[in-house]
């Protein structure tokens, strides 16, 4: 069969999701909505090839571990049912963005997926069907799916938990400064993580109530371009997100003394007058949203108190690009 290649881009989480209503469909507690970033993305090529006598897969050209390998093969499994087909693949994936490290490499990883295998296999997806089946294999990955900003709607069964475009061309000045503190592995990983929280949290039902309640005022800040609402509602949502970690029993840590210094400085920079908010995934590292005309002046309010950190710039990005090995792709 013929071979594909997708490109899928990282988002980051505007309004979280954190616990799942369904394990294994991997539908959500809350609604969501994240901006697709332009300078991180995952590239897939998938091959079904009758020759193979089992999946083939490597990421960076390393074969990945047992535990990471399963769970790619029963994303297979599911193009291969949905397909009737029965053939093995050989999947080659490349990262342009760090390892879980709380920077969305898995929403990235499994778009990617999707899309190369699914157009590997001979299935003619919709977007909408393609977020569907990503979201089986990461829920963040529902969203790369589309460019822009991306609103996954929790839902209640697999058809009606979806995302979809909120405004795929982000026409208005809006970046975000990636933060980093670590490229490292994730301790604890997202999955872990969500699950203590909803389950050992005594404030998470409380959590999913609030944020679910900031859908509508989220979606006004980007209709209308308000930075400052769109930042502050960000920054709230993932203080108190992270808030559930710390409460729950026995509590955990993703946010470290870096991390606060960083979200300390945010809010100093913003009590002086700039427009930056903080918000953090499931890792160490802090995004800072802002306009991209302050970028000199926070990277050098950065730099003063930690001069050898790390600071890259992502900037609104594309959806899911597809292509067929050998043609011509943009």
């Amino acid at each position: 069969m013929v071979a594909f290649t997708a490109r899928a881009h990282t988002n980051i989480a505007l309004l979280k999701y954190w616990g799942k209503a369904d394990q294994k469909l991997i539908i959500p507690t809350t609604t969501s909505i994240s901006l697709t970033l332009n300078e991180f993305y995952t590239e897939t090529t998938v091959e079904f090839n009758d020759d193979l006598a089992n999946d083939q897969i490597t990421l960076d050209h390393q074969p990945l571990k047992a535990k990471d390998q399963k769970k790619i093969i029963n994303f297979l499994d599911l193009i291969r049912a949905q397909a009737n087909i029965n053939t093995y693949a050989k999947v080659e994936s490349f990262n342009h963005v760090p390892t879980a490290a709380g920077l969305a490499s898995s929403a990235s990883a499994f778009a990617a997926l999707a899309g190369a295998s699914a157009a590997a296999a001979g299935l003619d997806l919709t977007p909408a069907d393609l977020s569907r089946l990503a979201r089986q294999g990461s829920g963040s990955a529902s969203r790369s799916i589309f460019g822009g900003f991306v609103q996954w709607d929790r839902g209640t069964d697999h058809q009606t938990s979806v995302a979809h475009p909120l405004q795929e061309q982000v026409d208005w000045p809006i970046q975000l400064l990636t933060v980093i503190v670590s490229d490292q592995p994730k301790k604890i990983n997202s999955r872990g993580g969500m699950q203590n929280a909803m389950q050992n949290s005594p404030f998470y039902q409380s959590w999913v109530e609030r944020s679910n309640a900031l859908v509508k005022p989220m979606q006004t800040a980007i209709n209308q371009h308000d930075l400052a609402t769109l930042g502050k509602i960000a920054e709230q949502n993932a203080l108190e997100m992270h808030a559930q970690n710390m409460v729950a029993n026995p509590p955990f840590f993703y946010l470290t003394d870096i991390s606060w210094k960083i979200i300390n400085l945010v809010q100093e920079l913003r009590e002086n007058g700039l427009k930056v908010y903080a918000t953090m995934d499931a890792g160490p590292n802090v995004k800072i949203i802002s306009h991209p005309d302050d970028t000199e002046k926070i990277e050098d309010a950065l730099h003063t108190i930690l001069p050898e950190i790390t600071i890259q710039v992502a900037t609104p990005g594309p959806g899911l690009k597809i292509w067929q090995n050998g043609a011509t792709h943009a």
